[in-house]
């Protein structure tokens, strides 16, 4: 009997594991209010906007950096040093921000936030660079 006890759990424990590692993204996907709630009460993160450099200047998140999408590859990125570092990721509708923050991931970065697009965002923004 405790040898059943043993195979069953180490059988759970390995189907588990598994499980958790299928299709993980790497980062997590949180709501345009979530992000918010996580802007007021958290420091020392990066707002990343993976638009093209016209659509940022257009219109931002103050204090956002903008990396474009289509430059994230497998190159360390200069502008983000610091891979265990809070990485609050955007574009203008969710697509652009989800690549990203998968490449990132792969890249090694292990604190990716991606919140959706600019044009849910409710709060401030401006055209300074």
């Amino acid at each position: 009997m405790k040898k059943i006890m043993i195979s069953i759990w180490i059988a759970l424990f390995l189907l588990t594991g598994c499980g958790a590692l299928d299709g993980e993204s790497g980062y997590r996907r949180i709501s345009m209010e979530e992000a918010v709630v996580m802007m007021e009460e958290e420091s020392g993160y990066i707002i990343l906007d993976v638009r093209t450099p016209e659509e940022f200047g257009e219109k931002h998140i103050p204090g956002a950096v903008n990396i474009p999408n289509e430059t994230i590859g497998t190159e360390e990125i200069p502008d983000l040093p610091d891979k265990e570092q809070l990485i609050l990721v955007y574009c203008r509708s969710g697509n652009r921000s989800k690549q990203a923050s998968e490449k990132l991931a792969d890249l090694g970065y292990t604190n990716i936030v991606e919140f959706g697009g600019i044009n849910d965002w409710e709060g401030e923004t401006t055209s300074e660079s």
